[in-house]
């Protein structure tokens, strides 16, 4: 066996494969997808068979390393138009928690039960499911939680954290979770001087019914 081919092999894998996952973004690292995951082992499979198998070139395993990188870029760039395509690819985030109410039903249709909820509840350091307004499920399976506020007034009604309008369009799957409707958003924003939804980049709204947004490109 020739150790100093392996070695070599081993440091030029290792640097093409640092390269492409910087060239893929860091979203790849901090935040995978199920497909970034499948595309993730799927490289390093390849990587590991270019290391072992001396006898096959290097370009026949590089080649597909590259195609598969390329691939994911354009996934990712398309996700960024397309938001239909970017639930299809990376999924939609499901609320478990909502206004202090255990949804068993999504429960089911994530295949999560309750000691994968009480393990990520500790992982959020919250030890009682009692203090908990919200937990979301993330696509990349971290549950994301948020505490009741011991402020609120008890007639205000806690709304789930989600953005009504992403990138100038309308999320109406958040509205309809918030009791809203496409119409009541559109009055809203005119009453505050805001017509044109395209130019806003991202709204949500608050418990006490006040607006947070931001424009494109606002300097």
């Amino acid at each position: 066996m020739d150790f100093s081919t392996i070695i070599l092999r081993t440091i030029f894998i290792y640097f093409i494969i640092l390269f492409i996952f910087r060239f893929m973004g860091k979203r790849e690292i901090g935040q995978l997808s199920v497909l970034d995951f499948v595309v993730s082992i799927m490289i390093a499979e390849l990587a590991v068979i270019s290391i072992e198998n001396i006898r096959v070139p290097m370009l026949h395993t590089i080649i597909p390393i590259v195609v598969l990188s390329l691939i994911q870029i354009f996934f990712a760039f398309i996700s960024l138009k397309s938001e239909k395509l970017r639930k299809l690819v990376d999924g939609k985030p499901s609320v478990l928690i909502n206004q202090g109410k255990i949804d068993e039903g999504e429960m089911r249709k994530q295949r999560y039960n309750f000691d994968d909820l009480l393990v990520q509840l500790r992982q959020n350091k919250v030890s009682k499911l009692s203090d908990v307004e919200f937990a979301i499920l993330e696509p990349s399976g971290k549950l994301s939680v948020i505490e009741k506020d011991k402020d609120r007034p008890d007639d205000q009604q806690p709304r789930l954290p989600l953005p009504v309008i992403l990138d100038g369009k309308v999320n109406e799957d958040h509205l309809e979770q918030l009791g809203k409707t496409p119409l009541w958003l559109r009055q809203q924003l005119r009453k505050l001087g805001y017509r044109d939804v395209k130019k806003i980049s991202y709204c949500a709204i608050h418990d006490d019914d006040s607006f947070f947004i931001d424009l494109k490109d606002e300097k």
